[in-house]
């Protein structure tokens, strides 16, 4: 089998590249072992003129890394434009920032339908194609209208909202029409694919039978691949990054102090807000744990260019500052705000330290941070993981202190509760989450995911034969050539 993984962003596998969980951080170390070819975008752009788009193509491990410079003049409405102004926002429940011309949605597909014509570099007897996220709805579409009859796979690692908030988004019925051009589509949770099968019904008319459907391209099945980590391997960097100058120093500013983390990408689906407010309700509320326990929260920067994202880094700021002000003393800082990434091995030194780990987003597909956390963690003295009740990993995490996110005097209880949680109580809670995270581990759902693929595919009845271009969608006579 020749397998091709396909996803906008990319990790290049060094040891100390910033990175905070993810799907880049996710994929990385199966594309390495198992032999697949990752594409993904090299980060440039390019003009219409250069006739080959791959920049780069190298090693990764046992498989192989190609980078392909995306085209400059289409790239800001597909990435800043469609994608995250207004399928990121739709898929977070987010529907009152979704924000999207009719220029965004030709580049979003002039986007999808560029990579399909680059994957046919990749195409051989045996390929699989596997597409990662909502960067690439139609990818599957466009490549069957190239005339690809190989089983395409697609996981969404986002959530997929109710019907009522994908009706939202400028051309929902035409997108998810071309998503049924993909054998297997693969969520994260019952709730998403649910929600996704009720449009399927409700909005296209069509019969859903045992999670599977039939349409123009053939038979195309939802089902749920809960993704994993490698716990192995993030419990054995923890331990090796005690010793990290990063780890080192924060210990040692700690001077017996406990510390909660939380670690995401400054974004608006992830609660920082509420989580903030929290911890100033907390210290509010237990005036005796000012000095005895603080946050740090690293916030990565992404999405400058988007309205939404430059309002939140302020608000955030702003707000840590306040929150500082109103607790903080001249030598006790209660928030330590860092708006950078650091590597994943850094990561891990730095969660194995808190004895709380805070993952309150308001929605999100899984979160990996949350797995992370606790496989970090000294099994003979292990922390506490406070966890949102719509984080994805809140279907396997039951024996974490679930919380609502919305509820901000809530979180501050309970984060409280975690403080002064007996060791005991700690043991037995992180023990179950192991137990569910070693036997959902990243290597598990790739392989789960890969042979469904291949058994759907090989299931296929005859494919129909790829629509003339003038029969398919609108944009089509402004393609890049």
């Amino acid at each position: 089998m020749n397998l091709v993984v396909v996803s906008n962003r990319v990790a290049r596998g060094k040891p100390n590249e910033p990175m905070t969980g993810g799907l880049a951080a996710a994929l990385l170390p199966v594309v390495e072992k198992s032999g697949a070819i990752w594409v993904g975008s090299s980060g440039r752009v390019r003009d219409g003129n250069q006739k080959e788009p791959f920049a780069e193509v190298e090693a990764l491990g046992a498989g192989a890394l190609a980078m392909l410079d995306l085209p400059a003049a289409h790239y800001g409405g597909y990435y800043e434009g469609f994608a995250n102004s207004a399928l990121w926002p739709a898929l977070h429940s987010r529907a009152d920032l979704i924000r999207a011309s009719e220029e965004d949605y030709a580049s979003y597909r002039e986007v999808n339908a560029f990579m399909a014509r680059a994957l046919l570099r990749f195409r051989k007897d045996d390929s699989v194609f596997w597409i990662q996220d909502y960067h690439f709805l139609a990818l599957g579409a466009e490549l069957r209208d190239l005339g690809i009859d190989k089983p395409i796979g697609f996981f969404l690692h986002t959530p997929w909202p109710t019907r009522a908030v994908i009706e939202g988004v400028p051309h929902h019925r035409e997108l998810i029409e071309a998503m049924l051009a993909y054998d297997l589509i693969g969520f994260q949770t019952e709730e998403d694919c649910e929600n996704f099968l009720g449009y399927v019904e409700a909005d296209l008319g069509l019969v859903v039978r045992d999670g599977s459907v039939t349409s123009r391209y053939g038979r195309s099945r939802a089902a749920v691949f809960p993704i994993g980590i490698d716990p192995d391997k993030f419990a054995q960097q923890a331990t090796k990054a005690m010793t990290h100058p990063d780890v080192s120093r924060l210990r040692r500013s700690l001077n017996g102090e406990r510390l909660a983390i939380g670690v995401d990408r400054l974004d608006y689906s992830k609660g920082l807000i509420n989580r903030v407010k929290a911890f100033d309700r907390m210290w509010t509320m237990h005036p005796s744990l000012k000095r005895t326990i603080s946050l740090l929260q690293i916030a990565t920067p992404s999405r400058g260019g988007i309205e939404a994202y430059g309002n939140l880094q302020s608000e955030v700021a702003k707000l840590v500052s306040d929150v500082n002000g109103i607790h903080g003393e001249v030598d006790w800082t209660p928030i330590r705000y860092l708006n950078k990434g650091f590597s994943q091995a850094v990561l891990a030194g730095l969660y194995r330290t808190a004895q709380v780990g805070v993952v309150t987003p308001l929605q999100d597909g899984m979160n990996l941070v949350a797995k992370e956390y606790v496989a970090a963690q000294n099994a003979a003295d292990p922390g506490v993981l406070v966890l949102s009740k719509f984080a994805g990993a809140a279907n396997e995490l039951e024996a974490a202190l679930i919380v609502n996110p919305h509820d901000v005097d809530g979180m501050a209880r309970t984060i409280a509760t975690a403080l002064s949680m007996p060791l005991a109580e700690r043991r037995l809670r992180w023990e179950a989450m192991m137990e569910k995270i070693c036997t959902g581990t990243i290597q598990q759902w790739f392989a789960n995911f890969v042979e469904a693929l291949q058994d759907t595919g090989a299931e296929q009845p005859e494919r129909a034969p790829p629509l003339a271009e003038a029969t398919h969608w609108p944009y089509r006579s402004a393609r890049i050539h």
